[in-house]
């Protein structure tokens, strides 16, 4: 906690204790903690004690009963604090991602992805064409028509005939299926920086961005140390770095083999990672350097890169990292892959990711 400063609940600006900022103050503490309810609880008491959060008239002990009452948490003899957090509580803690990442947005319908073919779409736009055979009367311009049905025909013989119609140009919308990549090697909180937790309020914010603003596309998410595997939505504010090498290949592997049962054709790969690889998996065991660029090692990654490109999945690889052998690695993963790097700060991880994510429209090719 040293060196932090929350702003919004120092005293004086508070305007005195209030449940929701309680909340929001917790839902924070949750995801620095790995979910350890009496870890986050022990934070906010010792912010409590500090910046004075909760007076007589409502304590520490009234939140806590609040958020049993409101559904928040639930009472659990198994767990260490005596508490485990629900699933209101989990969604909230990415619906706090969610509004922390990506609050710049605006609301915008519901629906999937325009893409860049036009014809007969779903969304309409302010342009008109010629009607075609085969086009939607749905999607008629009525004031284009009848003022061509005018020029071409005269007000008192007024008539319509196919050459007078137009329509308004629309695009498609496709669905999209997205494979997050999480690096959970010990390097996401080496010499001190924590570098995990942005990368889980980051996975958060998107997992809830495409699940309430996407509802047709698909997400799965995986994470990567030794080896690569899946996780639900859900265990994201429980993520934890492992004593683990970078092993990209596993992640790559499974984010392929998952691709492959979408039978939706537009597929993309996020990859989220701070350092190079340094682990492949040989027969039962493992092959790791952690020391400069692995010849093998990088070798193996970059042609899973080059048959992503064959099977027209893009990857866009967010690196934590600006060392110059780290950026050189990562610009041939790209041109292996033809896809997207992004080299950027913490704070504006979730920027990126949200651009790239709307960015991609149409199936590569």
């Amino acid at each position: 906690m040293i060196g932090w400063r929350f702003s919004d609940y120092i005293p004086g600006e508070t305007g005195g204790a209030s449940f929701e900022k309680l909340l929001k103050l917790l839902q924070e503490l949750l995801v620095y903690t790995s979910g350890d309810v009496r870890e986050a609880l022990s934070w906010l008491t010792q912010l409590d004690r500090q910046y004075k959060l909760t007076d007589d008239n409502y304590g520490m002990a009234d939140f806590i009963q609040d958020l049993i009452d409101k559904g928040f948490l639930q009472q659990d003899e198994n767990a260490n604090s005596g508490y485990r957090l629900t699933s209101k509580m989990e969604i909230g803690i990415r619906k706090k991602a969610l509004e922390d990442i990506f609050g710049q947005l605006k609301k915008t319908k519901r629906g999937n992805h325009d893409t860049r073919q036009s014809g007969r779409g779903d969304e309409f736009t302010s342009e008109v064409r010629p009607f075609e055979f085969g086009d939607q009367l749905d999607n008629l311009a009525v004031s284009e028509t009848l003022r061509n049905a005018q020029i071409n025909h005269g007000i008192e013989e007024f008539k319509l005939d196919q050459g007078d119609l137009e329509v308004y140009e629309s695009f498609y919308q496709s669905q999209m299926s997205t494979v997050l990549m999480i690096d959970i090697s010990h390097s996401m909180i080496l010499y001190g920086e924590d570098r995990i937790t942005p990368a889980k309020k980051v996975a958060m914010a998107l997992a809830e961005l495409i699940t309430t603003r996407y509802p047709k596309d698909t997400l799965d998410i995986i994470v990567f140390g030794d080896d690569a595997w899946q996780i639900e939505i859900k265990d994201l504010p429980y993520l934890e770095v492992g004593p683990y090498h970078t092993n990209t290949v596993a992640g790559l592997e499974l984010s392929m083999n998952i691709l492959r049962r979408r039978k939706n054709p537009n597929k993309q790969i996020f990859m989220i990672t701070d350092g190079k690889p340094t682990c492949i998996k040989r027969g039962k065991g493992y092959y790791k350097n952690s020391f400069g660029l692995d010849r093998k090692i990088v070798s193996r990654t970059l042609s899973l890169a080059a048959n992503c490109r064959k099977l027209n999945i893009p990857i866009a690889t967010f690196m934590i990292a600006q060392d110059p052998y780290l950026v050189n690695f990562v610009d041939q993963f790209t041109r292996a892959n033809d896809g997207k790097a992004f080299y950027s700060s913490l704070q504006g991880l979730g920027e990126f990711i949200f651009r790239d994510y709307k960015n991609n429209k149409t199936r590569r090719s």
